[in-house]
């Protein structure tokens, strides 16, 4: 890895996070597909956290919101992913569970809300909040979500990530070290994965969905060229034996994997016929043309997020 970064940082400070960044976010997660139209939030008091033991003192939780990874070192935590504010007290059980050692760093995969929710209350625990630094840019300066048109406004200082990088680095803490990489605009264009070598346990963020089309969000640098290039680096990372935690769906393996990347390149050959042959003129006309029909069955969950992947696709392709 290209840098390498040791820092004890400990901040007081308040735990903030718009009304309207916590509905854009949600629009992805209510419904098992891309959404457009922002559903009503959920009744976070009901939420359980479901927690997978990955091996080596390495742990999946499920909750609402994307995929959380927390691995324990000896004298620390260090964790992928924060889902919502008003879950931080679930979250932080679950955890407590587990191991009595203390989340060090928190590694947001992108800047969207499902993920960096709970930035705040773990930044106000001590918790170094790490990213990408295009993720820092985005939720200083406001984004807009490339399906559901809403736009989450200037995160407060409170919630940015406290460290960034660029290309590479390693998290380490006593016993345990994290390897963050920055696949360049897959999903967002501030994705990072996080590969923890000695469980053989690799997260993803949404770079990879499993069993469901994903977003790339075009609005923020996202791109289904990307993503295909992402799951290239993952599949010469892992082994047949590498547990990987996807952004959002169950734990899956390197089949899950590789049957994914076969969706996104069938995908993207598709879209790319379709305008070469003057076909798709418009998104309309791509939508006309249903060109990923017989792939719904297994990655659509309704008709809404199969027309919303042939947004995806298509925006993908005219950039």
């Amino acid at each position: 890895m290209k840098s390498r970064y040791r820092m004890a940082l400990s901040k007081n400070t308040t735990s903030r996070i718009s009304s309207l960044s916590a509905v854009a976010a949600i629009v992805w997660l209510v419904v098992p597909a891309l959404a457009q139209t922002p559903p009503v939030g959920p009744d976070f008091s009901k939420v359980t956290i479901k927690t997978t033991d990955l091996g080596n003192r390495t742990y999946m939780l499920e909750g609402f919101g994307g995929n959380i990874i927390v691995a324990a070192g000896d004298d620390a935590m260090i964790m992928v992913d924060s889902q919502y504010a008003p879950l931080h007290d679930k979250i932080k059980a679950a955890i407590a569970a587990v191991t009595a050692q203390p989340v060090k760093y928190l590694i947001n995969t992108h800047h969207h809300g499902d993920h960096t929710g709970g930035n705040g209350p773990f930044a106000k625990d001590g918790v170094i909040i790490v990213a990408h630094e295009n993720v820092k840019k985005r939720m200083a300066e406001g984004w807009t979500h490339n399906l559901s048109g809403i736009t989450t406004p200037p995160a407060g200082a409170e919630v940015l990530p406290a460290m960034t990088y660029t290309d590479s680095m390693v998290l380490e803490v006593k016993g345990l070290s994290a390897q963050l990489k920055h696949p360049p605009n897959a999903h967002t264009d501030g994705d990072t994965y996080v590969y923890f070598a000695d469980a053989n346990v690799l997260a993803t963020g949404d770079t990879f969905a499993n069993g469901r089309y994903p977003n790339s969000d075009f609005f923020n640098g996202g791109n289904i060229k990307g993503m295909i290039a992402a799951v290239d680096g993952y599949l010469a990372t892992i082994n047949d034996q590498t547990k990987i935690v996807p952004g959002h769906g169950p734990l899956a393996n390197k089949a899950d994997l590789i049957a994914f990347r076969e969706m996104l390149v069938i995908s993207r050959d598709r879209m790319a016929s379709l305008i070469a042959e003057g076909k798709a003129l418009s998104e309309a006309d791509a939508q006309a043309a249903k060109p990923f029909a017989d792939l719904d069955a297994k990655w659509a969950a309704n008709e809404q997020a199969s027309r919303n992947w042939v947004r995806v696709v298509y925006n993908s392709m005219k950039q």
